[in-house]
């Protein structure tokens, strides 16, 4: 039987390579998106691979989707083995002088409130069945806040390098474990809403997507008895 993994935010970036890794690495994957387009591209993307995808267009901030799209990917699968929770956003007006509320929240939501709702959806499967592997795509700006990242941003992937201990503090003994991944910059799209996006130049020295992907699938593919609690990986 193919093992099974859901990936949050895989209409593009690190979710996509991460989705399309699994799936060529032999796995049934659950694509997870606001944009059913943007999961498609993702499907066809990965060649013969995709077929082992199964798309479901998914507001992570909507408890209520979160649920109803967690019964789909179980009565489809049966069990999720592994959860990514890749999904994430910020805006170009993102300083403390700028930051309005309502980008505030969207971003915390996004960020950190999508990724526990995903975890909460999925965390008791993995529990009674006694295993399973969270990895949480997190940010170097969770280790240490920057200017360049924007303090709500800030504030969500702290909270979400916190969600990553908790999960290990109290589900260890249940046979789940957790990994947080920090990159540091990568050329992924959620760079056009930096308030100056990055030339090419640029973006060439950074860390791709599929860098990311394997940082996953080291996590996930080690053996059960071990934990990868963090992954701090940064361009050369």
């Amino acid at each position: 039987m193919k093992k099974t993994a859901v990936v949050t935010g895989a209409g593009s970036g690190v979710g996509r390579a991460v989705a399309i890794l699994l799936a060529q690495k032999g796995w049934q994957v659950g694509i997870i998106g606001r944009r059913a387009g943007n999961l498609m591209e993702t499907i066809q993307l990965a060649g013969t691979a995709g077929e082992a995808m199964f798309s479901c267009p998914c507001d992570i901030t909507d408890p209520e989707a979160v649920h109803q799209m967690s019964r789909q990917v179980l009565a489809l699968y049966r069990e999720v083995e592994v959860l990514v929770n890749a999904a994430g956003t910020n805006t170009p007006a993102r300083s403390l002088e700028l930051l309005t509320f309502g980008n505030y929240q969207r971003i915390v939501e996004t960020n950190l409130t999508g990724a526990y709702l995903c975890v909460q959806a999925f965390l008791p499967a993995m529990r009674e069945r006694g295993s399973g592997t969270i990895v949480n795509i997190v940010s170097d700006a969770g280790k240490q806040a920057n200017a360049k990242a924007g303090p709500a941003y800030v504030m969500a992937k702290f909270g979400m390098a916190g969600m990553t201990q908790s999960i290990n503090a109290e589900e260890r003994g249940h046979g789940v474990r957790a990994c947080a991944i920090f990159p540091g910059d990568i050329d992924t799209p959620i760079l056009e809403l930096r308030p100056s996006p990055p030339a090419p130049e640029a973006r060439a020295k950074m860390l791709q997507a599929d860098d990311i992907a394997e940082c996953a699938w080291l996590a996930i593919n080690l053996p059960p008895r071990a934990i990868v609690e963090e992954i701090l990986i940064r361009p050369r």
